[in-house]
């Protein structure tokens, strides 16, 4: 099947591989889901993903890439409407959790495991994403008085990105013992308690009562 590269067709139908693929990917995992399965869930021929996504590694690639920029987008939109601090770290913790299905299949573990090269470029970009995201937000808890003053906030961001990408280590956390949201919901706790102020602390208990 041939498509021009501008046509709406074109654009379409790459939309659908890709939005199949996420959803396959994130609830089989991305080393168990082949483009034969892909094909066959669309009722496509394995040829037409060919001609868009020449390998398989391509297309986790393309995945990957989309599934965060989205991601990426939402939490900016969170941010967009300054929540009070805490609350905000609470509704991006539910977003991604729902973007990512509860991390059931260890995305970023497989990711890791299996195509080493695309993993560490998507780290890459989410540090970036992180460092701006909370940076942003220690500056404004600050400003409130909800966290400490005294905060290094380049020193806490980066505590943040390593314990977020550390809880998702199958290895140490498997998920027999600890699911994702479990373990979400219990970094962010850890990581409030260490950082908030009295003022803080009251507002902190209040979201873990709800």
């Amino acid at each position: 099947m041939l498509y021009i590269c501008n046509s709406k067709k074109y654009r379409r139908v790459k939309e659908e591989i890709l939005h199949k693929a996420t959803d396959l990917f994130l609830t089989y995992g991305v080393k168990s889901v082949t483009m034969d399965d892909i094909a066959k869930e669309m009722a496509i021929s394995k040829k037409t993903i060919y001609n868009f996504f020449s390998t398989k590694t391509k297309l986790v690639e393309a995945t990957t890439n989309q599934l965060f920029d989205k991601i990426n987008f939402k939490i900016s939109t969170i941010c967009s409407f300054k929540h009070n601090p805490i609350k905000e770290l609470f509704l991006v913790k539910t977003l991604l959790l729902e973007q990512l299905k509860n991390e059931e299949t260890s995305p970023q573990y497989q990711l890791q495991k299996y195509y080493p090269k695309i993993f560490e470029s998507i780290k890459h970009k989410q540090f970036n994403s992180v460092n701006e995201c909370i940076s942003t937000n220690l500056k404004r808890g600050i400003e409130e008085g909800l966290y400490r003053e005294e905060l290094d906030i380049d020193l806490i961001t980066r505590l943040y990105f390593i314990g977020m990408m550390g809880i998702k280590n199958v290895e140490l956390f498997p998920k027999e013992k600890f699911d994702m949201p479990y373990l979400m919901y219990g970094y962010l706790e850890y990581h409030m308690r260490a950082i908030t102020t009295e003022k803080g602390l009251e507002f902190l208990k209040r979201m873990l009562e709800k």
